[in-house]
């Protein structure tokens, strides 16, 4: 399908002009931040959603305002701030993309697509997006919500993919096609009713609707957590040997698929923990003792200073309530 400044070009427009979210990225494309806002969400919002991001977009730009200042930030600092959103090679990659941006392109995005994709993090779906954002070229990013939109324009299950066409707000439709996928033409139930576009969608009057694909329902899996706790200064003990390959880098309590547990080990609660993709039930287990495994380092509950994942953040809380 190619896309032109005709009658669904302006329809989506219209309505984008009229229902877009307020969003504190969405900057005029003449703004000096612009680049940096933008690169800094597209980065954010790989593989999470809007409304998680945007408490953690300004409190980042908050403390580090510009493309240049990141560049010369600490990685800890910068993981720090990014701490709880998740998938941490995403902002490895934006700080060493930052890095290059300000060495190599004097901090300015590069409007070419194949130099932008050979920067650390930055794939097709972020290179075209950031191309129509922030040069206003002349082309579609394609993530979910637009290839769903696309799709039942022609009521086909289109692969192909969309990179040019014309109009003088290319830009602004991009981004209107994330926004009405993601607003309108939704995966489940969508808002036919609400459409500026239905007269002109295959899927709305046809009879035989295409159905996309929904995603397998995720099974839960259970986990026993066993922390090992001094009793008078608020201490536990963790290790990065576990169970859990997707926070393999960070230091946890024992954690083991749920088994037999030995008599030694106190039970203090049962609590659910979702993370990405993967749903967590924990039986979480205690035992106050002045020795640990080898393995183990001894780190305070009221630590702060350490990257703390928001799972281990959440068996701190657990814990703190037996002092």
């Amino acid at each position: 399908m190619h896309i032109n400044n005709g009658n669904l070009s302006k329809k989506i427009l219209s309505w984008y002009d009229n229902n877009k979210r307020i969003l504190p990225w969405r900057l005029s494309q003449k703004s000096k931040k612009n680049h940096y806002y933008r690169i800094l969400s597209e980065f954010m919002l790989q593989q999470t959603q809007v409304k998680t991001v945007i408490p953690y977009f300004n409190n980042f730009v908050k403390k580090i305002s510009n493309l240049k200042a990141l560049s010369n930030s600490r990685e800890k600092t910068v993981l720090k701030l990014w701490e709880g959103l998740g998938y941490y090679t995403r902002v490895k990659n934006l700080h060493k993309t930052s890095k290059i941006l300000i060495k190599k392109y004097n901090g300015q995005i590069p409007k070419s697509f194949v130099k932008l994709k050979e920067l650390p993090g930055i794939g097709d779906y972020t290179a075209n997006i950031l191309l129509a954002l922030i040069y206003n070229q002349s082309r579609v990013a394609l993530d979910g919500n637009v290839k769903r939109v696309l799709s039942r324009l022609d009521n086909i299950n289109t692969k192909g993919t969309v990179n040019s066409f014309k109009t003088k707000r290319n830009g602004d439709l991009a981004e209107a096609l994330i926004e009405f996928g993601a607003l309108i033409c939704k995966p489940k139930d969508p808002r036919c009713h609400e459409c500026k576009i239905k007269k002109m969608c295959a899927y709305f009057t046809s009879k035989s609707k295409v159905k996309f694909k929904r995603k397998t329902k995720i099974q839960s899996k259970n986990y026993d957590i066993f922390c090992y706790l001094k009793k008078n200064n608020k201490q536990i003990a963790l290790t990065k040997n576990n169970d859990l390959g997707f926070l393999k880098k960070f230091n946890l309590p024992k954690i083991e698929k749920t088994s037999k547990r030995n008599k030694s080990w106190k039970f203090l609660c049962n609590y659910k923990n979702s993370i990405s993709n993967k749903k967590l039930n924990i039986n979480l287990y205690y035992k106050f003792s002045l020795k640990k495994p080898s393995e183990y380092n001894w780190y305070s509950l009221n630590q702060n200073k350490e990257i703390i994942p928001s799972f281990t953040k959440k068996i701190f809380k657990q814990i703190l309530h037996l002092y």
